[in-house]
């Protein structure tokens, strides 16, 4: 190779091809014949160095394709009618139940003993759920677990909600979780949720979802007369307080009545769910966009519904546990409240039922429980907490950062770390864990891709992967990418749903 050969031929290729032609040339010297062999080698070994995230579309064949859009079908049956944590656990456990799960509650009141490939599962509060397939080895090895939550941003009715102003009825509400308030108004609304009466008769409540139901909403400013609030920030433009919900205008026939037109939404109340208005003290009424989870796009390759954030992540962990059998190592899916306002409370990850589930299963497959017995096991286990990511937007690129962000169709996304700001509350996962899940995706032939949450001190955001990584074991998020997420309709991909699943 003279030396002029060697000139054009580095004005051609960039840096790092010029050290994989230092190692050709040193380790394979003797069998290069010329330009056209050490460009080959360097090229073949600079593409087997590189990763480059893949669309999981381009892997699928006819039977893939089918998987895919089938999966997709339950998915949105489910969330058509899961609009709510109790709706969600209650329909859980209705399917868990044909696929032969029994109520832990049951076993231990008829005081029977568990064994590998019993299926159970522990409801709490009728908003968390955890299911357990028994393992073949001891509880003291560990658990393999799913953790998701079920849980989203929505309106609350206050515990003194019904009002009358000017002829009008409406509801107070407090919003539960983070929201951009101005996305909530003009919307079809419905209402979801349980109305308890004094002597414990519980009223089911879902109003909005038929096509013969009346829908509900919060009122916005017309344009018109919207200068003084188009100059406030986006943050100020419609105030919490002001998210009230019109639900009537008709008054009652008793024109010397006060109030006519509350008085003729209690009589209204009162006919159907046998309520009075201070029933609402011990109600649980969520209002949510009313409506059906639809296909999105001409192709029909992704998903709207509400509250995907993150019950894509809990329906693609219940039917991964669904399918699954016989196994070595005791595996768990955990389905979990309060996420969106820090886990907080007697349904939240930070209360005390997974571990005293836990205690109990031990207890129910051992013959001397015992309390390092239930350390051992927390500390040897494995979890993937599946929370959503925030999908690259070109619309608004400006947040992300390209090389680190989660793409539409390129399978589940891996979250070594979540926070903000300096990381700040997040649970950093190992890279040995990560590793091993590397290996398991590659073994399974698993779409995947790794993101962070933004730009370095954009935002951020935290999920429940800190709470169980306080035991020790070994903790990383992972989930589906989103758009829109923790607005009122929130879009995935059929293709990320369908690798979750899988992974």
């Amino acid at each position: 190779m003279v030396v002029e050969e060697k000139k054009v031929f580095i004005r051609k290729i960039n840096y790092y091809q010029l050290i994989y032609v230092k190692i050709i040339i040193e380790y394979y010297g003797r069998g290069v014949k010329d330009l056209g062999d050490v460009y080959h080698l360097s090229s073949t070994m600079e593409k087997d160095l590189t990763k480059k995230y893949e669309l999981a579309w381009d892997k699928y064949s006819k039977e893939d394709l089918t998987n895919v859009f089938d999966l997709s079908e339950r998915y949105k049956d489910f969330m058509s009618k899961c609009k709510t944590e109790r709706e969600c656990v209650k329909e859980f456990i209705v399917l868990a139940e044909k696929c032969g799960y029994k109520n832990l509650e049951e076993i231990i009141k008829n005081n029977k003993k568990l064994k590998s490939g019993d299926k159970v599962y522990a409801n709490n509060m009728d908003k968390t759920l955890a299911l357990f397939i028994i393992g073949k080895e001891s509880m003291e090895k560990g658990l393999r677990i799913l953790g998701a939550h079920v849980d989203s941003p929505r309106l609350d009715l206050k515990q003194n909600p019904l009002y009358e102003d000017t002829d009008l009825a409406l509801f107070k509400t407090h919003y539960y979780g983070g929201i951009k308030k101005y996305q909530w108004v003009t919307l079809p609304l419905s209402i979801h949720g349980v109305i308890v009466k004094k002597d414990g008769t519980k009223i089911n409540v879902v109003v909005g979802e038929e096509e013969s139901d009346p829908v509900f909403g919060v009122s916005d400013l017309l344009i018109h007369l919207s200068a003084d609030q188009m100059d406030k920030k986006a943050s100020k433009v419609v105030e919490g307080e002001n998210l009230n919900v019109l639900i009537g205008s008709m008054p009652i026939e008793d024109k010397e009545a006060k109030d006519r037109v509350r008085r003729n939404i209690l009589k209204l109340l009162n006919e159907k769910y046998k309520i009075d208005e201070e029933d609402f003290v011990s109600a649980e009424l969520e209002v949510v966009p009313a409506g059906k989870a639809r296909d999105y796009g001409f192709d029909r390759s992704m998903v709207m519904a509400y509250g995907q954030d993150d019950r894509i992540c809990s329906y693609t962990s219940f039917e991964a546990m669904m399918k699954m059998d016989k196994v070595d190592k005791t595996c768990v899916t955990l389905l979990v409240d309060k996420e969106e306002i820090g886990s907080v409370g007697a349904t939240g990850m930070q209360s005390k039922f997974f571990e005293n589930t836990v205690a109990e299963i031990i207890n129910l497959t051992s013959n001397n429980y015992s309390d390092l017995k239930l350390r051992r096991c927390l500390t040897n286990s494995k979890m993937l907490s599946s929370d959503v990511s925030a999908a690259f937007d070109p619309n608004y690129p400006s947040v992300m950062e390209k090389k680190n962000s989660a793409y539409f169709g390129k399978g589940i996304v891996f979250n070594k770390y979540t926070g903000s700001r300096g990381k700040g509350g997040s649970n950093d996962a190992n890279p040995e864990y990560i590793a091993e899940i590397r290996a398991m995706m590659e073994k399974h032939n698993v779409s995947w891709q790794t993101a962070e949450l933004g730009k370095v001190d954009q935002g951020g955001g935290g999920t429940i992967a800190y709470i169980l990584a306080q035991y020790s074991m070994e903790v990383i998020d992972c989930g589906v990418a989103l758009h829109n997420m923790h607005a009122p309709w929130e879009i995935a991909s059929k293709a990320d749903i369908y690798e979750a699943m899988r992974g």
